[in-house]
């Protein structure tokens, strides 16, 4: 199966691809160097100076590429390394002295970005100092070399406009990481959520399956007759348990009080207890009607499945729904709490609601209330 193309990876890949001129488009202001190289008398000086500009500009940008690369995939600039890149660039540019001349003072705002760009910023303040305070000094200490104030601004700018462009890589490097994170909590939430619905529902389902199953077989050779209407229920039920499994993979299927208070009476008829149920019911919203029926369905499933009570009773009212037997009921029971109670207590919290489960205030039995906060 060909799944979409993620957009975030497009840009990502973008980037990639075209990020390089971030650091390619200024080297155009090696252009003063590269003149003075170009206008040697000497050839041999005219070589030199334009081979080290260009090697310094292609190492300029490969070393801007790979740190950049390692930002973005999270992964640290190792020291040495960075310093190594460092050195190479200022190598670079003190041997194009023969064929720049002064010039070559231009390679030490780069030098400083790089700095910027790959160094801790203790580091990186002390190689801008020291690039800020070259020009000045090498004018004093060699003749013919102007002190190049113009250079001296440039790399105070340029480290300046790096850290920017730092700071700037690293936020987009977290933000990336941090809309990584919130969509892989998405997922797993929402294949939790599945989980959860699809064991209430299967839950349910099969619970009255066996019941019927089970009643079925004893009438096996006292009442074919109504055997075979249990079975027929059996199978209606099984392909109904189909249905809800497929809409819930699908979206989550729609559950009303009333369709889970019918179900309710035909599984607690198969089981053989006694069904008290509400004739009326109050006008609900849609999410307390939904977030009843799953009361409903989980109280009854318990019943039918733990409790071995001959009775059971469903009370309804506007902000309550109650489910309650005479049996001994899972709360007798010395376990955890199931994954249905775990979904139906995560359920009533977004409605502000909350779910009890115990013993009735009187006599033996399992007691099942979801209390939700009064309509407006």
């Amino acid at each position: 199966m060909q799944l979409p193309w993620d957009r975030n990876y497009l840009a990502t890949r973008h980037w990639r691809v075209t990020g390089w001129l971030l650091a390619a488009v200024w080297l155009f202001f090696l252009n003063i160097p590269l003149l003075a190289a170009l206008h040697q008398p000497e050839p041999w000086r005219r070589v030199v100076g334009a081979g080290t500009l260009v090697a310094f500009g292609v190492c300029y940008v490969f070393v801007f590429q790979w740190a950049r690369g390692r930002r973005l995939a999270h992964a640290g600039i190792p020291l040495g390394r960075a310093w190594a890149a460092v050195a190479l660039l200022l190598g670079l540019g003190l041997a194009g002295i023969p064929g720049t001349g002064g010039d070559w003072l231009t390679t030490l705002v780069f030098v400083a970005a790089a700095g910027v760009f790959l160094l801790p910023s203790r580091q990186a303040l002390v190689v801008v100092a020291l690039a800020a305070l070259t020009p000045p000094v090498t004018a004093a200490l060699v003749p013919g070399w102007e002190a190049e104030g113009t250079v001296v601004f440039a790399v105070l700018l340029a480290s300046f406009a790096m850290f920017g462009v730092t700071r700037l890589t690293q936020r987009n490097s977290e933000l990336q990481a941090a809309q990584q994170e919130i969509r892989r909590l998405a997922v797993a939430e929402e294949r939790a959520r599945t989980a959860r619905d699809l064991h209430d529902i299967l839950g349910h389902s099969l619970t009255v399956v066996a019941v019927k199953a089970e009643l079925a077989g004893r009438l096996l050779e006292r009442d074919p007759i109504r055997a075979a209407t249990e079975i027929a229920d059996v199978e209606r039920l099984a392909r109904q348990a189909l249905a809800d499994v497929r809409g819930t993979v699908a979206a989550y299927r729609g559950i009303g009080l009333a369709g889970e208070l019918a179900g309710a009476r035909s599984a607690l008829a198969a089981a053989g207890i006694a069904a008290e149920l509400p004739e009326t019911l109050p006008e609900l919203p849609v999410e307390r009607d939904e977030l009843f029926g799953w009361t409903v369905r989980e109280g009854v499933t318990n019943v039918v499945r733990h409790s071995g009570a001959r009775r059971c009773v469903i009370r309804v009212e506007p902000d309550r729904v109650e489910v309650r037997d005479d049996g001994r009921g899972p709360a007798a029971e010395a376990g955890p709490a199931g994954h249905g109670l775990v979904g139906l207590r995560e359920r009533a919290r977004r409605l502000d609601g909350t779910v009890t489960v115990g013993r009735p205030p009187t006599g033996p039995g399992f007691l099942l209330r979801l209390t939700l906060p009064p309509q407006p």
